[in-house]
């Protein structure tokens, strides 16, 4: 959860490398992240939660700030309509 919330800039850069490098050998990484540019960078596939309920997935060449950000902001009723 939030792998690199609260370090510093060298500490993040050694943290995404070992993260693909995991993900090169073939190892499933999931990776929970508020940040989105982090998401965006690090991701092929995003599954995004609003209110606890999957709303939505979009891999790395569907996926962007502004798509992300309206599937989080969903309002309740409109998750419970999908």
């Amino acid at each position: 959860d939030e792998p690199t919330r609260g370090v510093d800039i060298g500490a993040k850069s050694e943290i995404y490398t070992l993260i693909d490098r995991a993900a090169a050998q073939g190892t499933g990484v999931l990776v929970v992240s508020s940040e989105l540019p982090e998401l965006l960078g690090l991701c092929d596939r995003i599954i995004v939660l609003s209110h606890g309920q999957v709303v939505g997935e979009l891999d790395r060449a569907s996926a962007s700030e502004e798509r992300i950000a309206a599937l989080a902001f969903t309002s309740s009723e409109q998750v419970e309509a999908v």
